[in-house]
């Protein structure tokens, strides 16, 4: 392909295309006819040499070539359409979508005050919250996602990505009212009695029995479960006991009418950041999301 004779535009109808997997919906979305995109497509496949799009039983499906496309082409425009747009942003009058990929437990931490930064400040960006596996670093590098709440990526951090501590973290047993290890939380108590396990990989072990081997201890886990919303309702009905990040613990208590007690033995606490792709590294509506990421971290 001669990118001197490419029309810019058909990567625009690519970008509409790989985003709305419509015909349909791309014109409608450029303000072209279907025939007009259709037309624009068939131009852009012979370009490219590729078919670009296949139709599936539930829309266009991407060939392995359009996805390759799909992150240089998102940037290319994205810094295209930076450098001609000089208005600053305002978040008032914005519109479109911030997609955020997290696990649970940092969703129910920050998703609930971040919508409500984004109803008050921001009411025409809408929020699209996606589970990842892992980093997430395949999601942030195709763009399928524009920010990610995880553990720190450390000595794993690649070229192109970004990160910032968003908020620190440690841990919380969680009892039922009136449980006879209540009053004398020790660690005899503490192992006297069955377990609760949140295990979002469906793996025995954790944090606790880590630090139980090393004194030559193990507890008795009574119950895997791969979310930890449950894990409450369950300790309230029995005498299981289950350690939560302290965050969660803190908010699911009250309202169970559960008691809280550290931990009879030292538990490292953890650290939750935000990671980001360059290619919305200078974005200013990125930028200001993860402004709002942070105070809402800082605040919950």
């Amino acid at each position: 392909m001669n990118a001197m004779h490419l029309d810019l535009n058909l990567l625009l109808v690519l970008e509409a295309l790989l985003e709305e997997r419509s015909v349909t919906r791309a014109a409608a979305r450029m303000g072209l006819t279907q025939s007009a995109l259709s037309h624009a497509l068939g131009r852009l496949r012979e370009h490219i040499g590729d078919p670009l799009f296949v139709r599936g039983p539930t829309g266009m499906v991407p060939t392995p070539r359009a996805e390759a496309l799909a992150g240089p082409v998102h940037e290319a425009l994205t810094t295209i359409r930076g450098a001609l747009d000089s208005r600053p942003f305002d978040p008032s009058t914005a519109r479109g979508v911030v997609r955020l990929g997290t696990t649970d437990y940092a969703a129910f931490v920050l998703v609930p005050g971040l919508t409500a930064r984004l109803r008050a400040e921001a009411p025409g960006l809408d929020l699209h919250v996606s589970s990842i596996p892992s980093e997430g670093i395949t999601e942030l590098v195709s763009g399928a996602v524009d920010v990610v709440i995880t553990r720190p990526l450390g000595g794993d951090v690649r070229g192109g990505l970004y990160q910032q501590v968003v908020f620190e973290d440690d841990f919380l047993c969680v009892l039922r009212a009136g449980h006879p290890a209540a009053d004398r939380f020790d660690l005899d108590a503490f192992l006297a009695w069955p377990h609760v396990l949140v295990a979002p990989r469906g793996q025995t072990g954790g944090v606790v029995d880590t630090v139980l081997a090393t004194r030559g201890l193990a507890r008795r886990v009574a119950v895997l479960l791969p979310h930890f919303l449950v894990a409450p309702h369950i300790v309230a009905g029995s005498d299981a006991i289950v350690t939560l990040a302290a965050r969660v613990a803190r908010r699911l208590a009250e309202p169970l009418g559960l008691i809280l007690r550290p931990p009879p033995l030292a538990l490292p606490g953890f650290t939750m950041a935000m990671v980001w792709h360059e290619r919305t590294h200078r974005d200013p509506a990125a930028r200001w999301v993860r402004e709002r990421v942070m105070e809402v971290g800082s605040a919950s």
